[in-house]
């Protein structure tokens, strides 16, 4: 078995991604824009011998730079490596095998700042098959949850090309104060390659509400292309924050509802439930 984690972590090293990300509401305020964002596909498992070996220079692992990312960043955010609480998460949810490659797809920390209103987690088998797909949205008020997809042992799908696989799940966490909680996202869902593609379709009562998706194409993780995605798009992070605190501020002005944060969820920082294939 590690023999085949060594074979499929080296044919599939990490990589960044360059593209952009859509918000569209429809109702009851209306709006649509588009931003450039970096993002990066780390292998979990051969991420710490990538930097050691690949002179990145600008990239490190929980440790400051100009590109970082941190174990308390993601997951369950205690410091502690990935993997063995995502093998734990995927136990929950009847997947007992032990994933062959294990892939994040984040906003790094650019000098020391990160927000990710949504990261995506990716578990393979021995034979390349996706098994899990964990959506992790966090809030702007330090909040977190994993909306989780498995086929127990199983493959979800034979994911290979440009076939994609579609799941929905109720709406269990408070991420806009200008929507309410009774709705159901749609995701539309595609194995990470050499192009990176997402859609998230959100229904209120039946009616689409909002859409969100994000289409982006892999580079080599090198210092060459980290420097030059810094030239390009810096300060990624805190460009995501200010533009969802200033459409907030829009929504309001034209007379959106704030809602607050349900009673229920107050106090709670971090949960998860259960995606369903559609």
């Amino acid at each position: 078995m590690d023999e085949q984690m060594n074979d499929l972590n080296d044919a599939k090293p990490s990589a960044i991604y360059l593209g952009t990300v859509m918000h569209q509401r429809f109702f009851p305020v209306q709006y649509r824009f588009n931003y450039r964002v970096m993002s990066l596909r780390i292998n979990v498992d051969t991420i710490e011998q990538e930097i050691e070996q690949g002179a990145l220079g600008y990239f490190s692992l929980n440790r400051f730079n100009l590109y970082s990312v941190y174990f308390k960043d993601f997951g369950a955010r205690d410091g502690k490596p990935w993997r063995p609480w995502l093998e734990g998460l995927l136990r929950e949810y009847g997947v007992e095998q032990r994933p062959a490659r294990i892939e994040l797809v984040c906003s790094p920390r650019f000098m020391g700042i990160v927000f990710n209103p949504l990261a995506m987690w990716y578990a393979y088998n021995a034979e390349q098959k996706l098994i899990a797909v964990i959506g992790e949205v966090s809030n702007t008020f330090g909040q977190w949850h994993h909306y989780v997809l498995t086929n127990k042992d199983g493959a979800l799908s034979a994911l290979d090309g440009c076939k994609k696989l579609q799941a929905q799940a109720d709406k269990v966490f408070h991420v806009s104060p200008f929507i309410d909680m009774d709705c159901v996202y749609q995701f539309r869902l595609q194995a990470p390659s050499e192009q990176f593609q997402l859609g998230i379709y959100q229904h209120q009562q039946g009616k689409k509400m909002l859409v969100a998706t994000q289409a982006a194409k892999a580079v080599a993780l090198t210092r060459k292309n980290l420097f030059k995605a810094a030239l390009a798009m810096p300060f990624n992070s805190l460009k995501v924050l200010t533009m969802i605190h200033w459409w907030a501020l829009k929504i309001w002005l034209k007379g959106g509802k704030f809602r607050t944060t349900p009673k229920a969820l107050k106090n709670t920082n971090y949960s998860h439930t259960e995606m369903r294939l559609c």
